[in-house]
């Protein structure tokens, strides 16, 4: 009786026929709910089980109008909105951080050999390897004397970066991308945002029908990373919590100050080089976008970890790392 008359006050618009379906708005909004699976929020079901709610009477012979939800579809309005203020962020991103000269340090038309130097220093001292090694006593090439802040920061965004792949590789939407998405990683790498703020906005389209889809088969890289996203995890656990002591005690030896003197450098360093402004930029962007990848992916977490997932996949870098690691593997995905 109690779902005869819920029935019965449902809008006509939402009734459709038994072929089509009517699905959720994008997960950035998601609760997590029953079952850890799904949860009504607002008129719209979120999850990964569809409903239907049929119109029943007591003659057997009525006939039936299912309303059917699907986690495939999102509201229209509220897509075209988020598509629509991510293009705009692109530009912002773009225009203020490459082209535009009131940003803090030199836009990209008029870059100094500084900073040019600054940014191959860095690269070098990839992942504090060459710093590592010369510590140890192995001087097959000297690392670049950089400071340490400087360093920290680098390595920080760029480990979040190597485990967006996995994430990137598996994500559900990635279909409504036609590009490959190996080259956006890999330019990923380099301009962090770059690819990936148009990315998100065009993963939010209509995802394609099974019939329409065309089936690409994973390359090399997509099968190294998401068959080695434990790997990757703990790569990446090690790089944050290396980046984050490197940059409070790294060189101690070597003149760079005590602990305030290094905040007083950074807080002195955005203000003057666009670089390291860009690298804020892109760990602010990144604290936005993991939580919402994740939650549209949390199919691909193992079920007896989904909740806590679902807690930590707001904290910034480690919570994507928590991601990784309770992550199915292939066999059982």
């Amino acid at each position: 009786m109690t779902m005869t008359m819920f029935a019965s006050s449902v809008p006509s618009w939402w009734l459709v026929k038994p072929a089509q379906s009517r699905r959720v708005a994008p997960s950035l909004f998601h609760k997590p709910g029953l079952s850890g699976r799904s949860s009504v929020y607002g008129r719209v079901l979120y999850g990964r089980d569809s409903l239907r709610l049929c119109r029943s009477g007591k003659d057997a012979n009525t006939p039936q109008r299912p309303l059917v939800l699907d986690d495939d579809d999102d509201d229209g309005p509220r897509r075209r909105i988020l598509q629509m203020a991510l293009w705009a962020m692109e530009g912002v991103y773009i225009g203020w951080l490459f082209l535009l000269p009131y940003a803090p340090g030199d836009p990209v038309w008029a870059i100094k050999t500084d900073t040019i130097k600054l940014l191959v220093d860095l690269s070098l001292n990839f992942f504090f390897i060459l710093p590592l090694t010369n510590s140890v006593g192995i001087h097959v090439m000297e690392a670049p004397t950089i400071h340490p802040v400087s360093e920290a920061l680098f390595n920080f965004v760029i480990a979040w970066t190597l485990m967006f792949a996995p994430l990137l590789f598996k994500d559900r939407r990635k279909e409504n991308f036609s590009g490959s998405l190996e080259i956006l990683w890999v330019v990923q790498m380099f301009l962090t945002n770059t690819l990936l703020i148009p990315y998100m906005a065009i993963r939010l389209g209509d995802i394609k029908n099974s019939t329409s889809r065309v089936k690409r088969d994973p390359s090399w890289l997509a099968l190294v990373m998401t068959g080695g996203a434990t790997v990757v995890a703990v790569i990446g656990a090690i790089m944050g919590v290396t980046s984050i002591f490197w940059g409070a005690l790294g060189r101690s030896d070597e003149g760079f100050g005590t602990l305030a003197d290094r905040w007083d450098f950074l807080v002195a360093y955005l203000g003057s080089d666009r670089p390291t402004y860009a690298f804020i930029w892109d760990i602010c962007l990144y604290s936005i976008f993991q939580p919402w990848l994740i939650s549209d992916n949390i199919q691909n977490v193992d079920e007896n970890r989904v909740k806590i997932v679902n807690v930590l996949r707001f904290v910034p870098y480690f919570g994507l790392v928590a991601y990784l690691l309770s992550s199915k593997n292939d066999a059982k995905s």
